[in-house]
Parts: structure tokens; C-alpha cells; sequence
């Protein structure tokens, strides 16, 4: 009988925990963390990566130094890049070099990625190990938290959704006065100052100025809780921010800046501005491929520049696009296809509205029909290739290893030169009996 009991409770209880993976995490956020990682590590990955998704940050980087290496490995290769950066940011730098070594290098190097900002960003600046709670929680859980970290620069608490999203910081005076059944959720007074992980760290001083602020939440892209910038932090900042014009005086930094030395801009820049040329030969050699087209239809040279244009722009609308994702961090290189996809099309319908309008102005320019339709394919033949290309570029440079904003641009116009010329000039010379251009 006690057997069957057994049995049924297991039951109920597994059932409970697929059913409802939000509560089960709630539940979970009560139990001692070595209670927690065992029953994680007992149900299968899918299961274990429902409810680990959902605990509180703070309990589930704690769970991370007790897990078996394999369940780590498997639950860290399956969750949120954003989510297991997150959480590997609130440990020890050493500590989160071992685990990465557990894990594929693919993944590995998306995680650092993630967890590295640059130097001038609210990310750079902040701290991640900031405690966090869920507005149902009660004063008593916070308090009970709180005295196990034994922090004393703690002044806040913060309040997000079960998504991780920042919904309230409570100081910590107010939750200490508060009664200890009063749920977190009544002590929010509305949405907080934060600041993106990705902001300059002029936005910092600015905040710090404005707002006289003693700490400065830091979110992502979609308002998830990153960490926290303490006062001492925002202090630094400021003082960094008031001497940075001397330091661009002696070209100070790893990247160029207004007042850099001469040699430092020129050792940046001759490189590129020799490949461009080398780049602009191409191009050239392109267009006298079919030097004796346009000897025959003058009238393509004036037409030429308008494909190639309108191509480029293009190009570069999409790699604007495409650059901002990379930077916010919005887009990884995982993500290349549905990216390119989408500037694929887009270039394409782009590209078939303008080449419309494009051959009503050529057609009585030229008072050639056969010309008309020529540039019309060309136009969205070059405007498709050209998104795509906008979109695929900086995302190969950055799998690379390069920096997409050096020499994405570079690359763009070489290949929406050629692709704008040769399609134009190739169909011109392709259909000029039939369409009796020549």
C-alpha cells in the first residue's frame, strides 16, 4: 500500500511539475539549492530546461557550482545564449572559465561574446551579481535573502517579471519597515531609470547628473535585468568621461579617435583605403568587359551610375540595419539566414517598386521600350543581391573574427558595383539584337 502511495505521489508530482513549470520554479525558489539540483538532475533535459529557465536569477547561478559537469553541459548548450550569459556573468571569472571549457566551442564563444561589452558601456561599467525577486514574493523572503549575502553596499532590491524583465527597484529601507507577509509587488512606485547595457558611458554620466542617482539598473535590448551600476561605478565613470579629452590628446585607446596622432589615423586607415582601390579596379575591369557596348549605346554610361546608385543605397540601408543588430547585440551570427532572408526580400520588392519608375523615366528618355525592360531586371536583379549582401557581410567579417564596421562598407560597394554593372551591361549586350538596342 505504502508502495502504490509512493507511486501516485511521484506521479502527481510530475505531472504538477510539466504542467505548470512556472509554479514548480516558484516552489523550487523556497527548497534548499542542493534539493534543487538533484531533482533537476534526475528529470529529463527538456523538463529540467522548463523549470531551470524560470527560477530566480540569483538561486540559478548558485545551482550552476553544483551541477554534475554532463548535466551542465547539456542544459547550458540547450537554454537562451542570453539567458546562460546572464546567469554565467554573476560568477567568478575563473569559475565560468572551467564551465566554458564543458562546453561545445561554438557556444563557448557565444557566451563570452555575450558576456564581454565594450570598454565605454553601462554593460562594462556594471555589476551583475544584483539581487532580484518576483513581485509575489513576500518582504520575509527578501530579508531572508538579503542577510544571507551579507552585502553591505546593497541599497536596492529589484522586481522583474517572470521573464526577467525590469518592473521595479525598492529601496531597501522600505523593505525593511514594510510587514513581512506585505508582497514585494505593493511597494513598486513605478517603472524605474535604467539604462541599456549597450549605452555609451556618456549616457551614464548624463543619467548620474540629471537624476542624482546612487545606483542605475542596466537592461538589455528587450528591458531584461542585466545587473546594476553602484555608485562607486558611476563616480568612476564620470571622472573617466571629464578626462577623456586629454587622453584623446595623445591618441590614447585601441581605436582612432578626433585627436588622434597622424600616424595612428593613417596606419588605420592607408590598409583600407588600398584595398578600395584595388576594389575600384575590379570594378573598372567589369565595366570594359563590355567597353564595346557602350562605344555602340552611349546612352548606357548615362544609365549606368543609376543601377549602381540606387544598388548601393540599398546595400547600405541593409547593412545600417544589419550593423545596429550587431552592436545592440539584437542579432548573432546564428542568425544569418532569417537576416539575410529578410533584406533579400525586401531589396527585391524594393527594388521591383524603383525599377518600375525607373523605366516609365528611361522609356522617354531613350524612346526605347527593349532599354526600359533592360534596366528594369538589372535594377531588381542588383537591389535583391545588394540587401542580401548588406545583411551577410558584416555577419561572415564578425564570424571572422573581424570588425564589420572597418571593412563591411568596403566590401559592400565592391559587390554592389559589380553586381549593378554587370547585370545592367550583360542584359544590354545579351538582348541587344532582340530588342534592337544595339
Amino acid at each position: 500500500m505504502k508502495n502504490k502511495t509512493s507511486t501516485a505521489t511521484k506521479f502527481l508530482i510530475r505531472e504538477f511539475f510539466q504542467l505548470y513549470p512556472g509554479e514548480a520554479a516558484r516552489l523550487l525558489n523556497t527548497f534548499p539549492v542542493e534539493e534543487t539540483v538533484n531533482y533537476l538532475q534526475a528529470e529529463p533535459n527538456t523538463r529540467a530546461v522548463q523549470i531551470y529557465t524560470r527560477l530566480n536569477q540569483d538561486i540559478a547561478a548558485q545551482l550552476i557550482k553544483l551541477m554534475d559537469e554532463p548535466f551542465f553541459s547539456r542544459l547550458f548548450t540547450t537554454i537562451d545564449p542570453a539567458l546562460a550569459s546572464r546567469l554565467l556573468a554573476r560568477l567568478e571569472s575563473d569559475v565560468v572559465e572551467k564551465l566554458l571549457a564543458l562546453l561545445p566551442k561554438n557556444v563557448a564563444k557565444e557566451l563570452q561574446d555575450l558576456m564581454q561589452y565594450p570598454p565605454e558601456t553601462a554593460g562594462h561599467l556594471m555589476n551583475p551579481r544584483a539581487l532580484t525577486f518576483y513581485p509575489d514574493d513576500t518582504v520575509e523572503h527578501a530579508l531572508k535573502m538579503i542577510r544571507a549575502t551579507r552585502d553591505r553596499r546593497i541599497l536596492h532590491i529589484y522586481i522583474v517579471d517572470d521573464d526577467g524583465k525590469l518592473i521595479g527597484m525598492v529601496p531597501l529601507e522600505e523593505v525593511v519597515f514594510s510587514q513581512r507577509n506585505e508582497r514585494l509587488a505593493t511597494l513598486i512606485k513605478g517603472m524605474p531609470v535604467s539604462i541599456q547595457a549597450m549605452s555609451p558611458r556618456e549616457d551614464v554620466v548624463q543619467l548620474l547628473e540629471g537624476s542624482k542617482l546612487i545606483s542605475l539598473p542596466v537592461v538589455d535590448i528587450d528591458g531584461r535585468f542585466l545587473g546594476v551600476i553602484r555608485y562607486d561605478a558611476l563616480v568612476t565613470a564620470a571622472k573617466q568621461d571629464a578626462s577623456e579629452d586629454v587622453q584623446m590628446m595623445f591618441g590614447a585607446g585601441r581605436d582612432e579617435r578626433a585627436l588622434s596622432k597622424v600616424t595612428f589615423a593613417i596606419r588605420k586607415r592607408l590598409p583600407w583605403l588600398e584595398i578600395n582601390l584595388a576594389t575600384a579596379f575590379l570594378a573598372a575591369a567589369v565595366v570594359g568587359i563590355f567597353e564595346e557596348t557602350i562605344a555602340k549605346v552611349t546612352v548606357l554610361a548615362v544609365f549606368l551610375p543609376v543601377v549602381a546608385g540606387q544598388s548601393g543605397n540599398t546595400g547600405s540601408q541593409a547593412l545600417a540595419v544589419t550593423m545596429r543588430g550587431l552592436a545592440l547585440r539584437e542579432i548573432r551570427t546564428r542568425h544569418w539566414f532569417r537576416v539575410a532572408r529578410k533584406e533579400l526580400i525586401v531589396g527585391f520588392l524594393n527594388g521591383f517598386a524603383v525599377a518600375l519608375t525607373t523605366a516609365v523615366i528611361v522609356f522617354f528618355w531613350a524612346g526605347s521600350f527593349g532599354l526600359a525592360v533592360v534596366i528594369t531586371v538589372a535594377m531588381v536583379v542588383s537591389m535583391a543581391v545588394a540587401g542580401f549582401s548588406g545583411a551577410v557581410i558584416p555577419i561572415m567579417l564578425k564570424a571572422f573574427g573581424q570588425d564589420p564596421a572597418q571593412s563591411s562598407s568596403i566590401i559592400l560597394t565592391t559587390v554592389t558595383d559589380i553586381v549593378g554593372f554587370f547585370s545592367f551591361l550583360g542584359l544590354a549586350t545579351l538582348f541587344a539584337s532582340v530588342l534592337n538596342i544595339l
